[in-house]
């Protein structure tokens, strides 16, 4: 099967297991954790410190710019830090159901700025929603599961865990090479290459890997809204 085709198919048996049986909250649970562990051992510039047989080391090492982002930042030492060590046997988790932007952050950042909080919203909505119903040649396609899966392992990298999503989806839907360019374009996007963008669903049109990056930075901004607002939650409380 060629990259497309096989993405459908786990797309497919997907939605199929799931109409089967559905896993039960522990399974769901140490599915989160697993994620959230690999997540810190993915290396932003294209080199992946996944077990041996998964590894994606130097992929991409020939390729890595080194771009003087320094004349845009007041700060130089400001940036993206994993938010647990390596190692770590209990990594901090953010539970969504705790604290959401739909029922939380978005009433208060209302509050704080008048209105911000419906443009924002609607900027979440408008990308999180967006779709030709298209893969590469293929029409008609709902994707949904595919779109969700890269939204929420974006927050499981920043550790936000959603109690009524199987974060198996996300082991089956994106592959390694794919989890180390998400986690450079959130984290570290002065370190992308046009050799880390070309390295995954190479059938894929512009546009739709273009979608994908729109999703990465909303589901970004999202995740550190969410941090931010429930600390000021706690303060204000």
């Amino acid at each position: 099967l060629s990259e497309l085709e096989a993405l459908m198919e786990r797309m497919k048996r997907l939605q199929e297991d799931k109409e089967d049986e559905e896993a039960s909250q522990e399974e769901m649970a140490t599915r989160f954790e697993k994620e959230k562990k690999e997540s810190l051992l993915v290396i932003s510039g294209g080199i992946c410190a996944f077990p041996v047989q998964f590894c994606l080391q130097g992929a991409f090492d020939d390729e890595i710019v080194s771009t003087d982002v320094s004349r845009y930042i007041e700060d130089p030492g400001f940036g993206y830090k994993d938010f647990a060590r390596r190692g770590e046997d209990h990594l901090p988790t953010f539970r969504a159901q705790d604290y959401t932007w739909e029922n939380h952050g978005f009433s208060l950042v209302n509050r704080l700025y008048s209105d911000i909080g419906h443009l924002l919203d609607e900027k979440f909505r408008m990308v999180y929603n967006l779709t030709y119903n298209t893969m590469a040649t293929h029409e008609d396609v709902d994707t949904t599961t595919l779109r969700r899966a890269l939204f929420n392992y974006v927050h499981c990298m920043y550790g936000i865990r959603y109690d009524d999503y199987d974060y198996g989806e996300v082991n089956q839907l994106l592959e390694r090479s794919l989890k180390v360019y998400i986690k450079t374009v959130t984290c570290y996007p002065e370190r992308t290459t046009k050799r880390m963008y070309d390295s995954y669903w190479r059938q894929f049109k512009h546009s739709e890997k273009v979608h994908v990056n729109l999703l990465l930075m909303e589901a970004r901004m999202q995740a550190e809204l969410l941090y931010a607002l429930r600390a000021i939650t706690r303060h204000l409380t």
